[in-house]
């Protein structure tokens, strides 16, 4: 049982987080997100914006340096639920 725990983890990692099982109808609206991600000071190059399987909303475009960024927002509050560096 612990192999197999210790061999889902890294698979769980790769997931992105779990945001909510709230409706698409409370969710901020795409267009919103995307406003929300260059406010933050992300570069306005959105690349892909999608729901991911944990129900947030996923943003790929690059930081304030230019590395490509992967962002995983709260679909209800904006909060950001994780962030990842790319390059």
């Amino acid at each position: 049982m612990l192999l197999l725990t210790l061999l889902a983890a890294p698979l769980a990692a790769l997931a992105g987080p779990a945001c909510t099982s709230e409706p698409e109808s409370k969710w901020i609206p795409e267009a919103d997100m995307v406003k929300r991600f260059q406010a933050l000071g992300y570069k306005d190059d959105v690349k892909k914006l999608h729901v991911s399987k944990g129900k947030c909303w996923e943003i790929y475009g690059h930081d304030k340096q230019g590395r490509k960024v992967e962002v995983y927002f709260h679909p209800i509050s904006g909060a950001i639920a994780e962030e990842n560096i790319k390059d």
